[in-house]
């Protein structure tokens, strides 16, 4: 299965269960770490921050991009403060056309470099897969 089609599947489980949650519980700090609320917030920066590498990197065989300073991204964007809803549905349409961007992305395009922060460059193949994997593991923190 293709990271696309697992991306699909991810979207498909998970945005009910997200959308079933009550405000309060989302709101709600988690003990030493972001709230539910933020960790969506958290989502939607990495959905946004990656659909600029993948857009770029198809287009240019290496390129580098500054690092994700993502606490400051997630206070400075007040994600607590948001509805649950509009983060739901955010979250749900971004990831949507990361999907239709990545079937369109060809396979060739997935050996282009991408260097973040300064560190080793590693393929755009490299980056869907651990992009997939970073959305998991913390939808797993919403979920569970």
């Amino acid at each position: 299965m293709s990271v696309a089609e697992r991306l699909a599947r991810v979207l498909d489980v998970s945005s009910p269960r997200l959308a079933a949650f009550a405000d309060a519980e989302v709101s709600a700090k988690l003990p030493g770490r972001w709230s539910k609320k933020e960790i969506l917030g958290h989502l939607i920066d990495s959905a946004s921050n990656n659909h600029q590498r993948f857009v770029r990197a198809l287009l240019d065989s290496r390129i580098e991009f500054p690092e994700y300073k993502q606490d400051g991204w997630v206070a400075a964007q007040r994600y607590a403060a948001e509805p649950w809803d509009t983060l739901v549905n955010l979250w749900l349409y971004l990831n949507r056309h990361l999907v239709h961007l990545m079937h369109a992305i060809p396979i060739s395009a997935r050996e282009h470099t991408i260097a973040i922060g300064g560190k080793e460059p590693v393929t755009l193949g490299f980056v869907m897969e651990g992009y997939l994997d970073h959305l998991e593991h913390h939808l797993d923190q919403i979920l569970s």
